[in-house]
């Protein structure tokens, strides 16, 4: 609680941007286990994108494993079972109409289920195809619309660290779902795309509190680059902290309370995407956005000018230290 309440008033002062490397170790070995669940597991990419039979019906007095071996007696390779809600939803690969019909009556006689109440949907793998281009093609117009806009109202050199915080944080979210084997679904996506706006909104309130500080810098400046940014980071941390709190707990109500004791399975997809993705757009916002800014902006003359003007000095000796670890 002392803690808490000294980072509150401002009486702490952490020093973010100094300890760089060691964000960037950290970084580092989250991209690499991300990275190798992708290429170990791969992603499990639902229905909509691979194409494929679902079936929906009522079984009321059935279990996962009984639904799932009922589908495997009828031939059926690797069906992935869902509860959602009182209905049980079973996604196989793609059927024949002899094999559906099958399937049907078994699901009648086994269950006592009503055979109005069994809803059967063929999706063509074409179909998921052009959903999966579509995903593409819109998180590629988000990310130049990112690059336009930072460009436009900070300058490139943000644009680039926040992109940069915004990769890292799609990695990082897609390697836990190769890990966890969650079904990636247009539902996922759109947590994805949730999560992007998230880290964006955290690293734009950032950046303009560092704008507004280094804006201040001069050849009679006592603090380099490193410092003013460093400053302006710890100016904005309760903000971020509160706002990610904030967001997080309802995410992780519906993650943890809604799709674990209550059931709701179809919530999962969009919720996992959404709580990885806010713990690590936080973290991305304070500890590799700014740091990587900071280590551009110090190779400018300019700044550069200030560090060695401070470092000669007696009292810019801190000043320098830190200057000369942004550029390292």
């Amino acid at each position: 609680m002392g803690l808490g309440r000294r980072l509150y008033r401002g009486e702490i002062d952490v020093d973010f941007v100094g300890r760089k490397k060691l964000w960037y170790s950290l970084s580092g070995l989250l991209l690499i286990f991300s990275l190798a669940g992708l290429l170990i597991n791969g992603l499990n990419l639902g229905v909509e994108f691979k194409g494929g039979t679902v079936f929906s019906f009522k079984a009321p007095t059935a279990n996962i494993e009984q639904v799932r071996t009922e589908f495997k007696t009828l031939g059926v390779h690797q069906p992935i079972v869902q509860e959602a809600g009182d209905r049980w939803r079973v996604t196989t690969e793609t059927l024949p109409a002899e094999q559906v019909a099958k399937i049907q009556d078994a699901v009648v006689k086994e269950y006592k289920a009503d055979p109005k109440q069994i809803d059967v949907q063929q999706v063509g793998a074409s179909w998921g195809g052009e959903v999966a281009n579509k995903a593409w093609i819109g998180l590629g117009v988000f990310m130049l619309a990112i690059i336009l806009y930072l460009s436009m109202a900070f300058e490139p050199k943000m644009a680039l660290a926040a992109i940069v915080a915004l990769v890292h944080d799609l990695v990082i979210t897609a390697g836990i779902y190769a890990w966890s084997g969650f079904e990636v679904t247009p539902a996922t996506l759109l947590g994805f795309l949730t999560i992007l706006g998230y880290s964006l909104y955290d690293a734009v309130v950032v950046f303009d509190m560092i704008k507004e500080v280094t804006a201040k810098l001069g050849t009679t400046s006592k603090k380099t680059y490193t410092q003013a940014a460093n400053d302006a980071l710890n100016h904005t941390l309760i903000r971020s902290l509160n706002t990610s709190l904030v967001a997080i707990l309802p995410v992780a109500a519906i993650l943890f309370i809604g799709t674990t004791l209550l059931g709701a399975g179809t919530l999962k997809d969009l919720s996992l995407a959404l709580f990885v993705g806010m713990l690590v757009g936080t973290y991305s916002s304070l500890c590799v956005a700014t740091p990587l800014l900071v280590t551009l902006k110090e190779r400018e003359p300019k700044y550069q000018a200030i560090a060695r003007r401070l470092a000669s000095t007696g009292g810019g000796a801190k000043s320098a230290k830190r200057a000369a670890t942004a550029k390292s």
